[in-house]
């Protein structure tokens, strides 16, 4: 008999059970006789099973894991609940066909179906009576065919020779439950209880460890004395095996004993070793204890440290709890429980230090030196939770290391970007293999103190997946209330992280959980001008390009004007990482010229940096002539930074029709509709004959048409493309703008101005239009990027248009 199988059996029942059921009576004699005496429906849906057969009477639970099998189950579940059952020929055959099948099976009754974990179905069905298949009907979605009963042929009522082997059977049952350690004992009861003899001989057929050929014939075996005596052959060879495994454990069993015995000796030798000038164990645990009177840790600490170790020194060393426990108090040890360095809050120190490190970015710096200012007069070591967010390459990575120079502090630094895993922050519970704190405690414990600065890199690039959301486990590490008590799975024990100075660094607020944002002060780190770029080129990134490849100073110069052609022929970026890696190539020509002793010009001049660099790649962002109409200059927000755009609209003869290409955005594409809907309501106004909009068609297109735009700022852009359009009139030079439009006419704020001034400035720009209520983050900016820009600050639609749209008519004008 199968190992462990009766346990699942011994409470099954033909009757229809209750779905919120728990236990299953047997079959009885009167469920045989209803059993038996219930027609077959003329046509049944046939479900193959690949490893086993089904009895009639006999409960099995089945796993579906094959789409029509699904169906089918889901089918027959949702209406009569019975279906026909029958074994494959070949368990492999993934796909079976009518060929592949036995044609003797078992009515099936669906007791329960059960939705799993892993998105399998599992059955719990009940065999009713045999039957044949007669004839497929159809193949899909599942096989479905007539069938026909077949019949058994039962000895009479007191048929002694049928008693004998019966009685042979239940006992044979009971021996083999006895000795099997694998079948429970309570399946003896199951075995005592079963009254009828035909329930009895196909209840031990299905639990016999048999393959599904040799069971198959067993159900296909007609008289019913005959399967009986089947049975009993297979029943007495598994008895036969098992006695013989039994007599083979008895022999090993005093092999083991040898190996205990040697065990011991073992245990006496690693001893004598021990004393020969070994550590023991016992050594180790007082070395321990002797580390832990030394450590700084409250009385709570202290008294779960010394819990936790004597718990250690009961156990046996040889087990596996033995060295989690171990390492668990190693960490406990490493840990530098309230052990703090010393701040350095000399704060003009603090001032050269960032400004030594980073060029611009005053903004920043001040409001560094703010919370500086205020940590050295509250001198309570109680650290603000600053998050330093903008485009990438501006620096916010090393404005953190530059704080921990400045203060004194030790300086760590994890990477959050994909993390899925709350445990990654919290850390696994020391039951489980492999168990480990979480990153902010290992951390903690490589800075050393207590009071380091924190950097959590890219924390808007955190995900979350079934194993937890670990933007929510950061909330407890980011609020000043909770985390002087931080809860780490595998401490088991808060921690103190009240003194650390968390600096957190994003690109992108909007990915950020709206509860752990609110728990940051926000300093944004802006993109820089050019002027910025070739400064920080020359301090920062040429001397250590040059020292990374083992060059100096005097193996090559790069000037000014060649930094500068460098910043805007070959980059695009707010940051300078882009620059670092086009000076890298620079100092690898270098470098290459040196090694290989050939000539080069130390001296860099404009022609070498395009020998080296190739032609300048970057052109596209400049302004373009006014000479089309409709052409006009916008001003974009990316996660690089700012950038131009260009609005493009043409008329053509047609039925009034406005199409909008460009890989554009529901937001976009309504600003254009708006556009063009104001201008309907408005045409004479603009001087504009309304009898224009139904003869011809308006196609407005967005150059770079593979790169996804959206957004509400382009809309006074689309409104002035239009205007300057159906009036044929140039635009003014050198104007871009950014703002949102409403149907009434109103202009409304748009985001991102710093970028999209910088923008304006690298395409040589000269004046910009705004919204009036964008004035104030222009007042904000450092007059420096301003120099040489005009604002014009607007609220009303037509405000643009008169300040957009000359007078002069463009070249080869439309006429209307």
């Amino acid at each position: 008999m199968g190992d462990a199988k009766f346990s699942n059996f011994d409470n099954m029942s033909l009757h229809s059970i209750d779905e919120d059921a728990e236990l299953i009576p047997l079959l009885t004699p009167e469920d045989e006789e209803e059993m038996n005496n219930e027609g077959l429906p003329e046509t049944l849906p046939i479900l193959p099973l690949r490893n086993t057969v089904l009895f009639p009477g006999v409960v099995i639970p089945i796993t579906a894991g094959r789409d029509k099998s699904i169906r089918l189950i889901k089918d027959a579940n949702n209406g009569s609940k019975v279906i026909g059952v029958v074994s494959q020929k070949d368990e492999e055959t993934e796909n079976p066909d009518v060929k592949d099948i036995n044609t003797l099976g078992t009515v099936a009754r669906i007791l329960r179906v059960l939705q799993m974990p892993d998105g399998n179905t599992t059955v719990i069905i009940q065999g009713k009576k045999r039957f044949e298949i007669a004839e497929v009907l159809t193949k899909d979605p599942y096989i479905t065919a007539t069938v026909r009963e077949a019949g058994e042929e039962r000895p009479e009522r007191n048929d002694k020779e049928f008693s004998a082997i019966i009685d042979s059977i239940k006992e044979l049952s009971l021996q083999i439950i006895r000795d099997n350690p694998n079948i429970p004992s309570e399946a003896s009861f199951a075995i005592k209880n079963i009254q009828s003899d035909s329930f009895l001989i196909n209840f031990i057929s299905s639990n016999l460890n048999l393959d599904v050929k040799d069971k198959q014939e067993l159900l296909e075996i007609r008289n019913l004395q005959e399967r009986a005596l089947a049975t009993l052959k297979y029943m007495n060879v598994e008895l036969q095996k098992l006695e013989l495994k039994n007599d083979i454990q008895s022999k090993v069993r005093s092999d083991m004993d040898q190996q205990q015995r040697e065990y011991f000796l073992h245990q006496q030798m690693k001893t004598i070793q021990e004393e020969l000038g070994g550590v023991s164990y016992d050594e180790e645990i007082v070395e321990m204890r002797m580390k832990g009177k030394k450590k700084k840790w409250i009385k709570e600490v202290g008294v779960h440290f010394e819990k936790e170790l004597s718990k250690m020194q009961r156990m046996n060393p040889q087990v596996a709890e033995y060295s989690i426990q171990r390492n668990y108090l190693d960490l406990f040890l490493d840990l530098p429980w309230n052990e703090f360095s010393k701040d350095k809050f000399d704060l003009k120190r603090a001032q050269k230090i960032l400004d030594k490190d980073h060029y611009g970015l005053e903004d920043v710096k001040r409001r560094i030196i703010e919370y500086l200012a205020v940590l050295k007069l509250r001198n309570d070591m109680k650290s603000p939770i600053i998050c330093l967010y903008g485009p990438p390459g501006v620096g916010k990575t090393s404005l953190g290391k530059s704080i921990a120079k400045a203060l004194g502090r030790k300086y760590v630094r994890i990477s959050l970007g994909g993390l899925r895993d709350e445990a990654e922050i919290r850390g696994h519970r020391k039951t489980y293999i492999g168990a480990m704190p979480g990153r902010i405690v290992q951390s903690i414990k490589k800075a050393g103190t207590s009071n380091p600065v924190f950097i959590l890199d890219e924390i808007d690039k955190l995900s979350n997946s079934h194993q937890g959301d670990p933007s929510s486990a950061m909330l407890e590490v980011l609020d000043p209330e909770q985390n002087s008590e931080f809860h780490d799975n595998f401490l088991e024990m808060g921690y103190d992280l009240s003194k650390v100075m968390f600096i957190a660094t994003a690109n992108n607020l909007s990915t950020i959980q709206p509860a752990l944002r609110d728990r940051m002060e926000m300093i944004n780190v802006t993109g820089y001008t050019i002027e910025e770029k070739v400064e920080i080129a020359k301090r920062h990134l040429l001397p250590k390009q040059l020292k990374e490849h083992g060059l100096s100073a005097k193996h090559l110069k790069i000037g000014k004007p060649q930094l500068e052609k460098i910043v805007e022929g070959y980059t695009r970026e707010s940051g300078v990482r882009s620059l670092e890696k086009q000076i890298a190539k620079m100092v690898r020509y270098a470098a290459k010229s040196i090694a290989t002793e050939e000539e080069y010009t130390i001296k860099v001049s404009s022609s070498d940096v395009e020998t080296v660099l190739g032609p300048a790649r970057m052109e596209r962002d400049k302004y373009e002539n006014n000479d089309v109409a409709g052409v006009v200059t916008g001003l974009a927000w990316t996660s690089v930074g700012g950038d131009i755009l260009f609005i493009e609209s043409i008329l053509s003869k047609g039925k009034g029709t406005l199409n909008i290409t460009g890989n554009l955005g529901k937001v976009m594409k309504e600003s254009a509709t708006i556009a063009m809907e104001y201008i309907k309501s408005n045409a004479e106004i603009f001087g504009i004959d309304s009898e224009i909009f139904d003869k011809y068609n308006v196609h407005i297109h967005v150059p770079e048409g593979a790169t996804p735009k959206d957004g509400p700022s382009a809309g006074i852009t689309m409104l002035t493309s239009l205007v300057s359009l159906f009036t044929q009139r140039k635009v003014k030079k050198s104007l871009a703008m950014t703002g949102e439009i409403t149907l009434r006419g109103k202009v409304l704020p748009v985001g991102g101005i710093k970028e999209k001034i910088l923008a304006a400035k690298r395409a040589r720009i000269k004046e910009i239009v705004l919204c009036k209520e964008n004035e104030k983050d222009i007042l904000e900016i450092k007059k420096d990027y301003l120099k040489g820009l005009t604002f014009h600050y607007v609220t009303e639609m037509h405000e643009v248009v008169e300040i957009a749209i000359t007078k002069q008519k463009v070249k080869n004008a439309k006429k209307f």
